[in-house]
C-alpha cells in the first residue's frame, strides 16, 4: 500500500494561504510600460551622478534595484554598498507645485499610471546615503577597569564622544571613565544604596543618577562633584530616568523624568530640583520612561499598561492596555537623536545656544519624519512574550503586535536610522523586526543563556547583545549573522551601551569590572 502523506498542518494551510494572497497581490505593471529615464542627484551638493540620465524598466524600478544600480554606477565593492534613500518631485494634484516625495515601491500605480510623471521626460531623482559614515566591528576588549566594589547595573557613553562613559554599580557608586585611556576619572559617592540607573544630559553638561536609596542625584561630570541636593520624593526606589529633549527645553532649564517602584514618575527641574509634575496613574512600578520630542512622556509599567503624559501639564493623554503581563521596556523610534542632541559624528559642536537647538531640532526632524510627516513610533516588551508598537499620535491602537519571543522578552531598542527594531529576551535569542509595520526579520541565534541588552551602532549596520553567558556577540545587520564573538567577562553582562561616534563598546556586569571594546 503506498504511503499516504498527512494532511497538511495548520502552519502549512495558513502559509499556503499567506502565499497565494501574496501572489495575488502584485500589481501586474504592463509588458509595454515602457523604460523611466533616471538622472541621479547627490542630495547633499546637488550634483548629477554618472555620465547623464540612465534607462531603467518600469517594472524593475524599485527602491532597492536603484540602489543596486547607484552603487554600481559609483563602482562600489559589493560589501561596501551604501544604502540609499530617493525621493523625487511629483506635481500636485491641485495646485501643480512640484513636491518632494519618496521613490514609491510601485512606480506604475503610483505615479506614471495616475499621469503624474510621464515616461517620456527625464526624472531627476536625488539619492541621499542613509548612514554618511561607516563603523567598524569592534573586535577585541581595549581595557578591563577594576574599580567598582559590586556588579555594575548600568553604563552610558556621553552624548559627545566615545572618551567618557558613567556606570551606575551595586556598591553604592557611579563612576567616570576615561575610555581612551582606560582609567577612572571620578567616583559619584553619596547614593546609600545601589545605583540602578544613570544618564548624560543631551548637552553633556550633567549626570544625572537613580538610585534604590529613593533619590536623584546630579553630578557635574568635569568635576566629579554633586550638583545640589539629593532630589527626595519618591517612595521607593528609582528605576528608570529620562531627560528633556534639547530642543524642547526652556533655554537653560533642563527637566527629567523618574521612574520608581513606587508607581509614580516625577519630573524635576534640576536647576531648583524641585518636583514640577506627579505622574500618578500607574497601579504598579514604573519600569522604564522615555521623554518623547513631540511633547509627550511615555511610561511602561509592571500594571501591563503603557501611558502616555503631556510634557506640558503632566496630564494622561492615553493609556495603551494590550500587554498581559508587565511591561519591561519601551524604545522610541526617535531615541537615538534625542540622547545625542546637536552631537553628530563630526564632531563639531555649534558656537551659540540657538545654533544648538536648531541643530538639534534640525537632526530631529530628520531623523523623524517619514514621507513629510513628523512620526515618532514606540515599542513596548513585556514578560508576555510579546511585543507591541505604537504610534501615540495616531491613537490608542497598536500599529502591530510582535510574537515569536518564547519568554519574557528583556530589552527593545530601535536602530538610528529608525527602519529596525532588535529585541532580546529570555529565550537566549534577540530578534530583528521591521520598524515600519512590525513585521517579523530575523532571529540571532548564538547566545546561550538570557540576552540582557543590544545596542545598535549609530550607522545602524550592526548590533551589539550582552547576556548572562558572560559574552558579547557583535552582528552584522545586512547578512544578519554573527560578525564578531567577544569573550572576556567573567561573570554576566547586565550592561552595554554603543557610543553615539561608533568608536567603543561598553560594557559591564557581574564581574564588577567595565570592560572597553574597540576594532
Amino acid at each position: 500500500m503506498a504511503t499516504v502523506l498527512p494532511p497538511p498542518s495548520k502552519r502549512q494551510r495558513t502559509d499556503a494561504a499567506e502565499r497565494a494572497r501574496e501572489q495575488q497581490d502584485i500589481e501586474e505593471v504592463p509588458s509595454d510600460a515602457g523604460s523611466l529615464r533616471i538622472q541621479f542627484f547627490d542630495e547633499t551638493t546637488g550634483l548629477p551622478i554618472g555620465q547623464g540620465p540612465v534607462l531603467v524598466p518600469v517594472a524593475d524600478a524599485t527602491p532597492k534595484n536603484l540602489e543596486l544600480l547607484l552603487n554600481a554606477l559609483l563602482a562600489r565593492d559589493p560589501s561596501e554598498t551604501i544604502p540609499y534613500r530617493f525621493t523625487l518631485p511629483v506635481p500636485d494634484n491641485k495646485t501643480s507645485e512640484p513636491i518632494t516625495t519618496a521613490f514609491p515601491a510601485n512606480v506604475w500605480k503610483t505615479l506614471i499610471n495616475p499621469g503624474l510623471i510621464s515616461t517620456e521626460q527625464v526624472q531627476n531623482i536625488s539619492a541621499a546615503p542613509q548612514a554618511v559614515f561607516r563603523v567598524q566591528a569592534v573586535s577585541r576588549c581595549a581595557s578591563t577597569i577594576p574599580g567598582h566594589g559590586e556588579a555594575i547595573l548600568a553604563t552610558q557613553f556621553s552624548p559627545r564622544s566615545s572618551s567618557r562613559m558613567v556606570s551606575g554599580s551595586g556598591d553604592n557608586t557611579a563612576r567616570i571613565w576615561d575610555c581612551d585611556t582606560g582609567t577612572p576619572v571620578h567616583t559619584l559617592k553619596g547614593h546609600t544604596s545601589w545605583v540602578l540607573a544613570v544618564s548624560w544630559s543631551p548637552d553633556e553638561s550633567r549626570i544625572a543618577t537613580g538610585s534604590m536609596d529613593n533619590t536623584v542625584r546630579m553630578w557635574d561630570p568635569k568635576t566629579g562633584k554633586q550638583l545640589g541636593n539629593p532630589m527626595k520624593g519618591h517612595s521607593k526606589w528609582v528605576t528608570n530616568l529620562a531627560w528633556e529633549p534639547y530642543h524642547a527645553q526652556k533655554a537653560g532649564e533642563p527637566r527629567l523624568a523618574s521612574a520608581s517602584k513606587d508607581a509614580t514618575v516625577r519630573v524635576w527641574a534640576t536647576n531648583q530640583q524641585t518636583i514640577e509634575l506627579v505622574l500618578s496613574g500607574h497601579k504598579g512600578s514604573v519600569s522604564c520612561v522615555k521623554w518623547g520630542a513631540t511633547g509627550f512622556i511615555y511610561t511602561g509599567s509592571h500594571d501591563k499598561t503603557v501611558k502616555v503624559w503631556n510634557a506640558k501639564d503632566g496630564t494622561l493623554a492615553h493609556s495603551l492596555n494590550a500587554h498581559a503581563h508587565w511591561v519591561n521596556h519601551l524604545a522610541l523610534s526617535t531615541d537615538f537623536v534625542i540622547r545625542t542632541a546637536y552631537h553628530d559624528h563630526t564632531g563639531k559642536i555649534p558656537a551659540t545656544d540657538e545654533e544648538k537647538v536648531a541643530k538639534a531640532k534640525e537632526r530631529f526632524l530628520k531623523a523623524a519624519t517619514i514621507q513629510g510627516q513628523v512620526v515618532e513610533r514606540l515599542v513596548s516588551a513585556s514578560d508576555d512574550f510579546t511585543m507591541y508598537l505604537w504610534e501615540p499620535a495616531k491613537g490608542t491602537k497598536p500599529v502591530a503586535r510582535m510574537l515569536g519571543h518564547q519568554k519574557q522578552v528583556n530589552h527593545v531598542t530601535f536602530s538610528p536610522d529608525g527602519l529596525l527594531i532588535a529585541s532580546s529576551g529570555f529565550d537566549n535569542h534577540t530578534k530583528l523586526w521591521n520598524a515600519r509595520d512590525g513585521k517579523f526579520i530575523n532571529t540571532l541565534r548564538g547566545h546561550v543563556a538570557p540576552v540582557y541588552q543590544c545596542a545598535f551602532s549609530p550607522d545602524s549596520r550592526l548590533l551589539v547583545t550582552g547576556s548572562k553567558d558572560t559574552t558579547l556577540k557583535v552582528w552584522d545587520m545586512r547578512t544578519q549573522k554573527l560578525s564578531a564573538d567577544l569573550p572576556g567577562h567573567q561573570d554576566e553582562v547586565y550592561a552595554v551601551d554603543w557610543s553615539p561616534d561608533g568608536q567603543k563598546v561598553g560594557s559591564g556586569g557581574k564581574d564588577k569590572a567595565v570592560r572597553i571594546w574597540r576594532h
